[in-house]
Formats: C-alpha cells, sequence, structure tokens
C-alpha cells in the first residue's frame, strides 16, 4: 500500500499537537485527519475508516479509554490500529488503554522523527497482516495467525505473543535464514529496547514447546525455521 492511501487519524485536544504531529505526518505522505476530542475522533472514525488512529488519553467530551471502546464496537474498525499518545505513563493507564483494544502506547513527550518512525514501524503490520494467510500448515504444524492459535498434532499450543509472532515470522518462509536485526525489527519494532538475547530466550523457549529439530541456528548470522 502507497503512503498515499494511508488515513492517519489524530485525536487530540491541543492544538500544537495537532498541528506538530499532523505535519510531520502528512510530510511524509500520509493523509491525515484530525479531531479535538474522543467524541468527534469517534465520529471521525466511522466516517473515514482510517489505517491507523493516535489518540490521546485525557480530553473533553470524551476521553481516549472510552473513544477507544467506542471505536472497537463498530466492525468496520476491528483491524484499525490505534495507539494512544499520552503524557500519562503510569502503569494502570497503560493496562486500561490495551483493555480498551489499544494496540500500542507512545509516551510525550516525543520527537517527530521517532514518532515518524513509531508510526512506520505500527503500519508495517498491514502490510504484514495482507500478506499473510490466515492459516499455514507445516508438517504437523499448523499456524493460524488470525486467532494467534498452534495446533501441533492435533493438540492446541498456546504461546505467548512474542513467541507466536516470531515462530509465525521464521515459519513463514522455511529455510530462510532471517537475520537477527531483521527479527527485532519485524517482531519487536521500535516498541522497548532489547537486545540479541531476548530473541535467544524466546527460540530456546519455542525450542521446548514445538520442537528442537525445527530451529536451526545460523551462529553470527541468525535463525531458520527447518521443515
Amino acid at each position: 500500500m502507497k503512503k498515499k492511501d494511508i488515513k492517519i487519524l489524530l485525536v487530540d485536544d491541543e492544538p500544537d499537537i495537532l498541528e506538530i504531529v499532523g505535519y510531520n505526518l502528512s510530510n511524509e505522505g500520509y493523509q491525515v485527519i484530525t479531531a479535538e476530542n474522543g467524541k468527534e475522533g469517534v465520529k471521525q472514525a466511522k466516517k473515514f475508516q482510517p489505517h491507523l488512529i493516535i489518540l490521546d488519553v485525557m480530553m473533553p467530551e470524551m476521553d481516549g479509554i472510552e473513544a477507544c471502546e467506542q471505536i472497537r464496537k463498530n466492525p468496520e474498525n476491528e483491524n484499525t490500529i490505534i495507539a494512544f499518545l499520552t503524557a500519562r505513563g503510569e502503569d494502570y493507564s497503560q493496562v486500561a488503554g490495551y483493555d480498551a483494544g489499544a494496540d500500542d502506547y507512545i509516551t510525550k513527550p516525543i520527537k517527530p522523527k521517532v514518532l515518524v518512525s513509531k508510526v512506520k514501524a505500527l503500519l508495517r503490520r498491514l502490510k504484514d497482516e495482507s500478506e499473510a494467510d490466515t492459516s499455514v500448515k507445516i508438517g504437523n504444524l499448523v499456524i493460524n495467525r488470525e486467532e494467534y492459535k498452534i495446533i501441533k498434532d492435533k493438540k492446541e499450543i498456546i504461546l505467548p505473543r512474542k513467541e507466536f509472532e516470531l515462530l509465525s515470522l521464521l515459519a513463514s518462509k522455511p529455510g530462510k535464514v532471517f537475520k537477527r536485526e531483521d527479527i527485532l525489527d519485524k517482531v519487536w519494532g521500535n516498541e522497548v529496547v532489547v537486545g540479541g538475547r531476548t530473541i535467544d530466550v524466546h527460540i530456546r523457549k519455542l525450542r521446548e514447546k514445538i520442537g528442537d529439530k525445527r530451529f536451526k541456528t545460523i551462529k553470527g548470522v541468525g535463525y531458520k525455521f527447518v521443515i
């Protein structure tokens, strides 16, 4: 999908935020729609069907948490990516945001370039989801990307989200060597600062659950999935 076709809804009651963030995203080539409160944001989401919504939490008329819940109730916005951009960084606030249906949580203040980079990482999910089949069968293993479900030998295996995404990535192209930096980028993106050991730990857990022979280490490079 080309940038000019991607719609981003920015919802914030601070005119400066709307102007600065809106300018930087528009400058990248995205279509940017703005709303000054949660109530208006819900209407804009339904009207324009944006690919990504960036929501403030503390707003008049309707706060971001309630707005997110309302947006998620609309079936047409079910797959819309929603990220909170807020100065509130408390754990309970983040939990409330995720419970409401948000995909990510971005804390203010944030430099425009960093925010644009974060937006690009979030939008990569559009490409990954559109290119990926809902369900992939490899030998005795079935990976259902839509339901985040793994079936091995007709038995369901529950994986934490990052383990699932790592397995899904490697299994998407059996035999291909995925470099460590590519794995970090595609699975973790800009969410948190992680090191190479994070990948090793997740691979070890996958070997225990899926099978040691399924994952091959390419020393100094990365990993590949073996059929």
